[in-house]
C-alpha cells in the first residue's frame, strides 16, 4: 500500500482546510473459503479486494463514504465533506498519540504457499476422524486472508499493517435415530498456515465426532440452584458476554449497560481481574493498532474485583473524559464502533482438582452453543456444549441440554474459586450488523449459587 501514501497526503492537504480532522484508511486483501459438506467439497471462494474509506469530521458530525475504485478518492472526499456539512452532533475526539510504524503479522508458513488441494485435504482428514459411528452428518469451514493496510490521519499518523488470519471450524452431528446432538470445534489464529499445520487433525476431528456421540447417551440436566465449574471456554463467553459488552462506551453512552456510573465500584469477587488485550499475539482478536490508528496493549477492565475501566475509541473516550483504548474496529466498508478483542479472566491459583475437591452436588459446564445477554437490564443466559454432575467431588453422569443463566453482577460476586489453566478460544462477534473476530477466555471457574436449566 506504499504507493498511495502520496496520494493520501495530497488528499489529507487539500481537505484539511474545510474540515476539522480526516482520516483514510485502505486495504488489499487476498482471500481463500472452503466449505466441505460430509466430505465432500460445497464451495471455494478465492480473491482479491481493495477498498478505501474517507472519514471527515465537522461541527462535530461525521461524514463517511467508502470505495472499491481507488481512482475515486477525490470523489468520495467530496462525498464525506458534503455529508459532514450537512449534519451537526457533538462528536469530539480524545487525544491520540501521532504514530509513524509499519508492522507485520509473523507468518512462518504463507498461505500462498498451501494449494488448495492440500487445504481441502486437510480438511477432510479432519471430515474422516469425525464421522465415527452414529455421527450422520458433517460440515467443515475453512478461511484464510492476508489484508496489507494503510491508516493515514490530519493529525500526521501514519501506520501500515500487514495481518494474516486463518481459522477452521468442524461441526459434527450425531444420532440414536430418534435425537441429534452436536459437536464443534475450531482452530485459529493471526499468523499463517503453521497455525493448522502444527495440529494434529486426526485428534481434533476425532474429538469432535467422540462428543457429538457422548452426548447422545447424555442425560438430560436438572434444573435449579448449583454450584457451577465452567471450563475455559465458557468462562471465556461468561466473560465476554457477560462483562465485555457492558464494559463498551457506546453501550454506557446509550444507557444500555448495568455498568453505567460504576467505576471504581466493586462488581464482583476479590480474586476476579478482567482484560481486553488486542496486543495479545495469541489471540484471534489480535491487532497492533485499531482502525483510528491507536496503539494496542492490555487494558486491565476488572482489578480484585472494582471495575477500573473500559472499552472506547476516539469518540466515546471524549464524552466519557477517558483516553481511547484502542477498541475502535470495523471492517474497511464500515463505519468504526467500539469492540472487544482479546478479553479474558486472569487465571487464579486453584489445580483443576482443588476446584472439585469440596463440592458434594454440582455441575461441570463445558464448551458453549452460544447464548444472550440483555447489557441494559444486566442478566444473561447460555447454553453450554456439555455438562456432567459433580457427586462428591467427583466428575460422574453426562448432561446435554444445559443453560446457565443469571445477573451479571451476581454471577461476578460468586466466582469464589479460580483455576491455574488458561485457553483462550477463537470466535466471531457480532454487534450492530457487523462481525469481528475475537479471542475470549480463561481458566476453569467456580460460581456459586448459578442458576442451571435444563430443557428435558
Amino acid at each position: 500500500m506504499e504507493e498511495y501514501i502520496d496520494l493520501f497526503e495530497k488528499i489529507i492537504t487539500q481537505t484539511i482546510p474545510k474540515v476539522d480532522y480526516i482520516d483514510i484508511r485502505a486495504g488489499k486483501s487476498d482471500n481463500t473459503s472452503i466449505l466441505m459438506k460430509d466430505g465432500d467439497v460445497d464451495e471455494i471462494n478465492t480473491g482479491m479486494s481493495l477498498g478505501a474509506r474517507i472519514r471527515v469530521l465537522k461541527n462535530g458530525a461525521w461524514g463517511f463514504a467508502y470505495t472499491t475504485d481507488l481512482s475515486k478518492l477525490n470523489e468520495i472526499t467530496d462525498t464525506a465533506i458534503q455529508l459532514s456539512n450537512s449534519l451537526t452532533g457533538d462528536v469530539k475526539l480524545s487525544e491520540s498519540e501521532i504514530i509513524k510504524d509499519k508492522v507485520a503479522v509473523d507468518v512462518k508458513i504463507p498461505f500462498k504457499d498451501i494449494s488448495i488441494e492440500e487445504k481441502k485435504e486437510i480438511m477432510k482428514d479432519a471430515n474422516d476422524s469425525a464421522t465415527i459411528e452414529k455421527v450422520n452428518s458433517t460440515t467443515v469451514s475453512y478461511s484464510d486472508g492476508e489484508i496489507n493496510e494503510l491508516f493515514m490521519n490530519s493529525e500526521g499518523s501514519q501506520i501500515q499493517t500487514i495481518t494474516s488470519k486463518v481459522r477452521m471450524a468442524l461441526n459434527a452431528s450425531a444420532t440414536d435415530g430418534e435425537i441429534i446432538q452436536f459437536g464443534h470445534g475450531s482452530l485459529g489464529g493471526v499468523k499463517g498456515f503453521e497455525v493448522i499445520a502444527d495440529e494434529d487433525i486426526e485428534e481434533f476431528g476425532r474429538k469432535i465426532g467422540e462428543k457429538a456421540v457422548r452426548l447422545l447417551d447424555a442425560e438430560a440436566a436438572p434444573s435449579g440452584i448449583f454450584p457451577v465449574i465452567a471450563d475455559p471456554e465458557l468462562t471465556g463467553v461468561l466473560i465476554h458476554e457477560a462483562l465485555g459488552h457492558a464494559v463498551e462506551g457506546d453501550l454506557i453512552l446509550q444507557n444500555d449497560s448495568i455498568l453505567k456510573d460504576k467505576m471504581g465500584d466493586k462488581i464482583a469477587s476479590d480474586i476476579v481481574n478482567i482484560f481486553d488485550d488486542a496486543s495479545r499475539k495469541d489471540g484471534f482478536g489480535y491487532y497492533p493498532y485499531d482502525v483510528e490508528g491507536v496503539k494496542t496493549k492490555p487494558n486491565q477492565l476488572v482489578k480484585d474485583g472494582k471495575l477500573i475501566s473500559l472499552l472506547n475509541s476516539r469518540e466515546t473516550a471524549s464524552k466519557l473524559g477517558m483516553k481511547s483504548s484502542g477498541n475502535a474496529r470495523s471492517i474497511i466498508a464500515d463505519q468504526p464502533i467500539v469492540r472487544m478483542s482479546n478479553t479474558y479472566l486472569q487465571p487464579g491459583d486453584n489445580s483443576f482438582e482443588e476446584l472439585f475437591e469440596d463440592i458434594q452436588d454440582g455441575i461441570y459446564l463445558k464448551g458453549s452453543r452460544g447464548g444472550q445477554v440483555d447489557t441494559g437490564k444486566g442478566i444473561f443466559q447460555f447454553n453450554a456444549a456439555e455438562g456432567y454432575l459433580i457427586e462428591n467431588g467427583e466428575i460422574s453422569t453426562p448432561l446435554r441440554d444445559v443453560s446457565l443463566s443469571g445477573n451479571i453482577l451476581e454471577t461476578l460476586k460468586n466466582i469464589d474459586a479460580i483455576g491455574n489453566d488458561f485457553k483462550l478460544s477463537v470466535g466471531f462477534c457480532g454487534k450492530d450488523g457487523q462481525t469481528a473476530p475475537v479471542g475470549d477466555g480463561g481458566p476453569h471457574t467456580r460460581i456459586l449459587n448459578a442458576i442451571v436449566g435444563g430443557m428435558g
